[in-house]
């Protein structure tokens, strides 16, 4: 693959994508989607922005130490302190990167920054001089590139190549540009910066009009090399470019784009059931390339059209991107060596204990299904994951509800506790979920809010496991918890308990971080 044929796949799932509101992960929910994105071929994991915080400083330290192939970044701010944070986070990296930012347009200088051009354009070009003692591989972003003055973008990214940036991305922070004018504002750099053949020309794009897609394959139409996004589209607002619509758009069309990727295509549908299962944000039905009617015809016509040749109304194989049928029914009367099997297809690699403990979850589920699905399987992974993750500071023994029309509802409910002492509560409520939540929270005490409450089913069918997605709020910021079980009212349980354990685990990890900052 010719360098000028290649288009480098930067993901930043772990950092923008956890900026969707009421998003927030462990370090260990980050490890794992990190690990992933390797799987699937991502060339550059944005890991955090090891300057904000605990969480993202230990995130970005443990993948960039356990997580070999992809380059590891950090996001930084255009200041001592992030960029000194950054490369503090990277050390014993073996690929690393720095991405340093600053805002660039005239709005931004005169709300935001409250600055000239001359300041921002010195502070900018003394970052990336920063971050060059730490790494080689250093990114710049000028925010809000697409409502910048050219001219001036010009001579800040000619300034920061000087300075060693080899990577410059343009940003379309707040989603305001369109395919034409963005395509050609990629072509105007490369005319206009002389020493552009220097770096790599990279795009940002946000989803505010619905465009971050198309405005990414626009740029690569005209010459940048480098498309940044996430799994499903998740970030900041209306999200990011979604990284498997820009994937499949190059992989399918050769013949329009001429370029190629390091991506494997059939990892993408992994990706994106992991993601949307740790950050509790469901796929919709209708999402391009992994949405659960991507490859569902309903039309009469167009079912017949895709009987007689599938390439009528497809145009990508289901199982190109990870759709896949099941190799193996799984039930009661499975053993070990069966769910071994099948969760390896699926890519869980389980020690004998791990193998015990996920072993007993899928004989209770088996009573009551009488087949178990890949989706089943993954829902119990997640479970086992969520528990371990949490550290298990509450746990959710026991669940009796009765409710009823004309009857009051009433929850009993045992946890337990950090102490492991078992606490066992009574409470009424609106609903049974509401009572479950006001009994927990007699124990807890937390007197946070719950802003948010959702039930999926992880398959079809009656007997599908439910998923239960709460989310809560405490001093303005949203932990999110999610628990599965074929009793809604028992996943509920879980879920809150999970948002609960989130709370104490990131809140004790921030007050730590601000402790040693201050």
């Amino acid at each position: 693959m010719n360098k000028s044929d290649k288009v480098i796949i930067f993901d930043t799932t772990l950092r923008d994508g956890e900026q969707s509101a009421g998003a927030g992960l462990t370090v260990e929910e980050k490890l794992r989607i990190a690990h992933q994105l390797n799987k699937l071929g991502v060339d550059v994991i944005e890991a955090g922005f090891a300057g904000s915080s605990q969480g993202d400083f230990d995130a970005v330290k443990r993948i960039a130490n356990e997580v070999k192939g992809p380059i590891i970044t950090s996001l930084a701010r255009a200041v001592e302190t992030d960029i000194d944070a950054a490369g503090e986070a990277l050390k014993g990296a073996k690929n690393a990167r720095i991405h340093t930012f600053i805002s660039a347009s005239d709005i931004h200088l005169m709300h935001q920054m409250r600055k000239d051009r001359e300041s921002i354009m010195d502070m900018a070009v003394k970052a990336v001089e920063r971050a060059k003692t730490y790494v080689d591989d250093v990114e710049f972003s000028p925010m809000d590139a697409t409502r910048t003055d050219p001219k001036y973008l010009y001579t800040m990214l000619e300034a920061v190549i000087k300075a060693g940036a080899t990577t410059v991305n343009i940003p379309d922070t707040v989603g305001y540009s369109n395919p034409k004018e963005f395509g050609e504002l990629i072509r105007g750099i490369k005319e206009n910066v002389s020493n552009i053949d220097q770096a790599v020309i990279s795009v940002h794009c946000h989803n505010d009009l619905g465009m971050a897609s198309a405005n990414s394959l626009s740029a690569i139409e005209n010459g940048a090399r480098q498309i940044e996004g996430c799994i499903n589209g998740l970030g900041e607002r209306a999200g990011n470019a979604a990284l498997e619509e820009v994937i499949m758009a190059i992989e399918t069309r050769p013949d329009f784009y001429g370029l190629q990727t390091n991506i494997d295509p059939k990892e993408i549908g992994n990706s994106s059931r992991m993601v949307g299962s740790i950050f509790g944000f469901p796929v919709q039905a209708n999402k391009a390339i992994v949405g659960q009617n991507a490859f569902r015809h309903s039309s009469g016509i167009h079912q017949d059209g895709y009987i007689k040749n599938h390439s009528t109304f497809e145009i990508m194989e289901p199982e190109s991107v990870g759709w896949r049928g099941e190799a193996l029914v799984l039930g009661k009367l499975s053993g070990r060596a069966g769910l071994r099997a099948r969760l390896r297809e699926l890519g869980y690699e389980l020690n004998d204990e791990e193998l015990a403990n996920i072993f007993l979850k899928f004989k209770d589920l088996a009573d009551n299904k009488r087949e178990i699905t890949d989706m089943d399987l993954e829902a119990l992974m997640s479970e086992q994951h969520r528990i371990i993750d949490t550290n298990r500071t509450y746990h959710v023994d026991s669940v009796k509800v009765v409710c009823g029309n004309n009857v009051t509802p009433k929850a009993e409910v045992t946890l337990e506790c950090p102490d492991k002492d078992k606490r066992h509560v009574i409470s009424e409520g609106t609903g049974p979920v509401d009572a479950v939540c006001k009994a927990i929270d007699q124990v807890v005490k937390l007197g946070a809010e719950l802003t948010e409450f959702s039930v999926s089913a992880v398959t079809e069918g009656i007997d599908s496991l439910g998923e239960v997605t709460i989310r809560i709020e405490k001093e303005g910021s949203v932990y999110s918890g999610r628990g599965s079980d074929s009793d809604i009212v028992f996943a509920s349980a879980k879920a809150y308990v999970n948002a609960i354990n989130r709370y104490l685990m990131i809140s004790e990890k921030e007050r730590n971080f601000t402790q040693e900052t201050v």
